[in-house]
């Protein structure tokens, strides 16, 4: 097909996620990835600076991992996964299990991150319902995301996102973010909540809150958190959606914990960034309250694409490529090099909240902090000109870049920031 005049045939029939259609620019059209680079279909080259939507983690169009899709779509492409397997869903949920926490013991295969929470959330749920516990209550950050099906919009923040449909999303307990220094009103609030002996689980993104503006609180925190919960026999929940695979330093932000989680979920980084797939595990405990001979305790979910066999092949190679590639060893070069970064910032009055967990840095820039501040479409634009894509969350500009980025690279996107930083007293 032509890619004459793409940006022109898309805007004829495209509906584009997160975007106000009627005042957007034409959308950018891609033609080629490479590494840590998007070409556009005029020739010009930009930096992933993150990551596609945090999605790519050893760069565009890695060859080993496109090389194992082929081998699998050319064997089995797709496979009803109600009464079939497949090696490769078998070998994806054994490798993966080995390398979560222990209590980890079942693998269930979705579509996405929404999915992923959603049956997390089902799976808790049904678990007291199974018992036949009355637990329906379910505890959530109060700036969280999850996803935008609704069960998932349930348990994220209420917002923008979510207002259309307020009235139609089910009820859930907030408790604060314990970011530095807010730690004990979090664990108050928390266990004002759960001595109500009504609570099914909690739900958290471990370590870093994205969509709420990159938002980090510390590894003994959480800890905490999963103790208490268990305390009051509550199920515990981590999304590994977004730091999952490293972003956070280690290969999961649960690797930091002493405390175990009951469910996790993942999707973005399972794939290399390659292909759509989610996925939840959960301990042989809660497994084991949905066997029954009562067909009525079955868990009632499931996708298409459960499992599709490419997907899995490209998240064995995934992981094949952490090991051929000292991945963990790129991971720690780049924290290093955003640590000298955030030393830079500190200095700049113009920069506040300047924080860095693994792979991702994170700060405010100007004043105050919304998802429509006024400053975010003006540096997108900034970025977009000088060829870095750079998708900030309001006034929050981060990096969070796939993991074969060069340290020149790096400092091309360092370099355009602090660019942009300089060029701000002529903004009005």
């Amino acid at each position: 097909m032509s890619q004459h005049n793409l940006s022109q045939r898309d805007q004829k029939h495209i509906w584009h996620p997160y975007t106000q259609m009627q005042t957007a620019a034409a959308p950018i059209a891609i033609i080629k990835g490479q590494g840590t680079e998007l070409v556009d279909d005029q020739g010009k080259v930009y930096i992933d600076a993150i990551s596609s939507w945090w999605t790519n983690l050893h760069g565009h169009g890695h060859p080993h991992i496109a090389k194992r899709i082929a081998e699998q779509a050319l064997n089995l492409e797709q496979v009803i996964f109600a009464g079939f397997t497949h090696a490769p869903a078998v070998e994806l949920s054994e490798q993966l299990l080995a390398l979560l926490p222990d209590n980890q013991n079942r693998v269930f295969f979705s579509d996405n991150g929404s999915t992923a929470c959603e049956v997390a959330m089902k799976m808790a749920l049904q678990y007291w319902y199974n018992l036949g516990e009355e637990r329906r209550t379910i505890i959530a950050f109060r700036d969280s995301y999850h996803g935008d099906t609704f069960g998932a919009m349930s348990i994220s923040a209420r917002s923008a996102f979510t207002l259309p449909f307020a009235d139609l999303l089910f009820r859930v307990e907030f408790v604060d973010v314990p970011t530095p220094g807010n730690e004990e009103e979090t664990f108050a609030q928390l266990e004002m909540i759960l001595r109500s002996g009504e609570v099914a689980a909690f739900i958290a993104e471990p370590l870093l809150l994205g969509t709420a503006g990159m938002l980090m609180y510390s590894p003994e925190t959480l800890d905490s958190i999963i103790s208490l919960c268990h305390k009051y026999d509550t199920l515990v929940i981590l999304d590994e959606v977004l730091t999952g695979f490293g972003r956070t330093g280690k290969m999961f932000a649960s690797d930091y914990l002493t405390a175990q989680p009951d469910i996790m979920c993942f999707s973005k980084g399972l794939t290399g960034g390659f292909l759509p797939m989610g996925l939840t595990t959960s301990t042989e405990e809660i497994y084991e309250a949905f066997l029954s001979d009562d067909k009525m305790k079955t868990f009632f979910h499931g996708h298409s694409y459960t499992a599709n066999p490419l997907g899995c092949a490209a998240g064995l190679a995934s992981l094949e490529v952490f090991k051929q590639e000292d991945t963990l060893a790129k991971i720690a070069q780049i924290q290093v090099s955003h640590e000298g970064f955030a030393k830079r910032l500190f200095a700049n009055k113009q920069v506040t909240g300047v924080r860095v967990l693994g792979t991702v840095i994170a700060f405010e820039v100007g004043e105050g902090g919304s998802y429509f501040h006024n400053l975010r479409d003006r540096m997108y634009d900034y970025f977009i000109e000088r060829g870095v894509l750079l998708r900030p969350l309001g006034n929050t500009l981060y990096i969070l870049p796939p993991y074969c980025i060069t340290d020149a690279e790096l400092d091309k996107v360092y370099t355009a920031i602090e660019d942009l930083l300089a060029d701000l007293t002529n903004w009005q």
